[in-house]
């Protein structure tokens, strides 16, 4: 097998879902600049208030702004904690004293969400796939919206149950949507949407920040009872920057978006992603041994679960790809199997490798 990264013993890839693999180039450049960053110091040693971080931040936006296309009427924000932090911060933000709010489920991120916001908001069910496992996408004609909600949310990944939406749900109102999983994957139409937010750890660098991107005209009406460092447009005001930021993973997240430009940009990489999506599917379906429950237009290009006839065979093949340096392919808890995580960072070769061990597994296991 050809492998990418090397520890002091063996080779690997990381196919974990989150904290997910870095690219190797992002790496060896954090390993680099550790001890020295700006003029002796470290990166995590220096105040966020110097210029040369300031410069570090507008550098982020500016490439997330090239890398994504967002128009101008939008803010991009990046605030402290992980996606579910934004479970509660969208209701107390984007209500503008509205009472209810439409909510998509499709797998367990999108019903916490759900859940999480009811806190806040009388949350209203569009619809769910609870009923197939969460291995399907609802169809529009399947969505029931609620008359007065300012805003329809929905996770466009699901990275435990593996399913993707491949369009937009068709609405009139804002769609707010949890790309943590799949964003830089592929361009994103903004013309429907008031929010999008992603957690950095699996596309976009580090546990420890997230990434929000809301469109300007939907700020400023935030609950009275909303704490400021999670009011959205104080922290437009000033340049996400009311507190301390995580300043560590503000400069891995400018690593990897400047490693993604490198790669020639959105284009070059949805072409990667379908290409290491379509080898590994193309395995799965040819084989009696290897399945996936996922309805087929229902797949996840990123994450991809799957199940061997057995749990102990199960457990063999993880612990036998673990020693030949495929890390990380066990199934999320909630659902068990294996699963394997194709983000950015994932070479091709690390799909290809991981495809030769599954082919040698059911030769001599099937």
């Amino acid at each position: 097998m050809i492998m990418v990264r090397k520890n002091s013993e063996a080779t690997l890839y990381n196919f974990g879902a989150g904290p997910a693999c870095l690219p190797s180039p992002v790496l060896n450049q954090i390993r680099e600049d550790i001890p020295n960053w700006y003029e002796g110091m470290s990166i995590m040693e220096i105040s966020h208030r110097l210029p040369v971080v300031m410069e570090l931040t507008a550098k982020i936006e500016a490439n997330l702004r090239t890398l994504l296309a967002i128009p101008e009427d939008f803010a991009v924000l990046c605030m402290a904690g992980g996606a579910r932090t934004q479970f509660s911060t969208i209701p107390l933000n984007l209500l503008n004293g509205a009472s209810n709010a439409d909510y998509v489920i499709t797998g367990h991120w999108s019903k916490l969400a759900f859940k999480d916001a009811g806190a806040y908001v009388l949350a209203h069910c569009a619809a769910t796939t609870e009923a197939s496992a969460f291995t399907t996408i609802p169809v529009d004609a399947e969505l029931t919206f609620t008359q007065n909600a300012p805003y329809v949310h929905y996770t466009d990944n699901e990275t435990i149950h593996g399913v993707e939406f491949t369009q937009y749900p068709k609405t009139d109102k804002w769609l707010v949507s949890d790309m943590t999983s799949n964003i830089l994957t592929r361009p994103i139409d903004f013309s429907g949407f008031g929010l999008v937010y992603a957690s950095a750890q699996k596309n976009l660098g580090i546990a420890g920040i997230t990434v929000v991107i809301v469109r300007k005209s939907l700020l400023g009406n935030a609950h009275a009872f909303t704490p400021p460092t999670l009011n959205y447009a104080l922290c437009d005001q000033n340049n996400s920057l009311l507190n301390t930021p995580p300043v560590f993973c503000w400069y891995v997240l400018g690593l990897v978006l400047e490693w993604v430009l490198k790669q020639g940009g959105m284009e070059a990489i949805s072409k990667q992603v379908a290409q290491k999506a379509k080898l590994f599917y193309d395995l799965i379906d040819s084989s009696d041994f290897y399945t996936n429950p996922v309805a087929v237009n229902a797949r996840s290009r990123v994450n991809i679960p799957f199940r061997l006839p057995s749990e102990v065979l199960e457990s063999e093949f993880i612990l036998q790809a673990e020693k030949v340096g495929l890390k990380q392919l066990k199934g999320h808890k909630v659902v068990g199997g294996c699963r394997a995580s194709l983000y950015n960072a994932m070479p091709l070769a690390g799909v290809m490798a991981l495809s030769e061990f599954m082919q040698h597994f059911e030769k001599t296991k099937g």
